[in-house]
């Protein structure tokens, strides 16, 4: 008697007839993520920024998933930025909007023209915020790369400060981010200039990338090679 060759079942996701009722269609918000790597290989050295699509990073904090937090602040008005929203929504932080503007404001008077790198104690969470300059109403990717030199050092050698999380940089209503012809660069060039800084925790895209299918996204940085090769004509 032989035996039947056996056959693996396709994986499935929900009960009952989720997999089904749960097919996007092109009308629903989606993401297309791609599986890169080997899940056989892993290293104890963090080579990789990890990208956290379909999680709200402030649910993540308040929920203590992450230690440190970095962001934007600036000396004006921070009132619509994740700062101001995090330091009021964390019941043992003593910050608010007054007082987190107010602080960068001092140093942004001691040091107007440079991109420093401000702590914020708020108990649960410590923030790590890129003052923007004074007299600037936008990061530039040069800013962005001189501020994430400094977390880097502040972040990757110390574990109490880890896990740790940032913003994308990107959708920002408070610290907007520009490149040099005045538009948002792309996330893959946010992700390239914190990679190259030394960051390696994760980052959180803004919401409004969760709509960009059927562009297939990547859950890690860098990307594999294989889109270089597409760029370059192959495949």
């Amino acid at each position: 008697m032989t035996a039947k060759p056996h056959t693996e079942s396709r994986p499935r996701i929900y009960d009952g007839d989720g997999d089904v009722l749960m097919e996007a269609d092109r009308q629903a918000n989606r993401l297309v993520i791609m599986p890169s790597g080997d899940p056989r290989k892993a290293c104890p050295e963090r080579h990789r920024i990890r990208i956290q699509w379909g999680q709200y990073l402030l649910a993540d904090m308040m929920t203590r998933r992450y230690r440190t937090l970095i962001c934007g602040v600036n000396s004006v008005d921070n009132s619509r930025g994740i700062i101001s929203a995090l330091g009021e929504m964390l019941p043992t932080s003593q910050w608010d909007n007054e007082s987190i503007t107010k602080y960068a404001r001092g140093y942004a008077e001691l040091s107007p023209d440079k991109v420093l790198v401000l702590k914020y104690d708020m108990d649960d969470v410590k923030v790590f915020a890129l003052l923007r300059p004074l007299n600037r109403d936008a990061y530039s990717l040069e800013d962005l790369r001189t501020g994430f030199n400094k977390v880097a050092e502040m972040t990757e050698t110390r574990w109490d400060r880890t896990p740790c999380a940032s913003v994308s940089f990107l959708g920002a209503k408070s610290n907007r981010l520009v490149d040099k012809e005045g538009n948002e660069p792309s996330f893959e060039s946010v992700l390239q200039t914190m990679y190259q800084a030394g960051y390696r925790g994760d980052v959180y895209p803004s919401v409004r990338m969760w709509e960009l299918a059927p562009t297939g996204v990547f859950a890690t940085y860098p990307f594999p090679d294989s889109l270089k090769v597409m760029r370059s004509g192959g495949f």
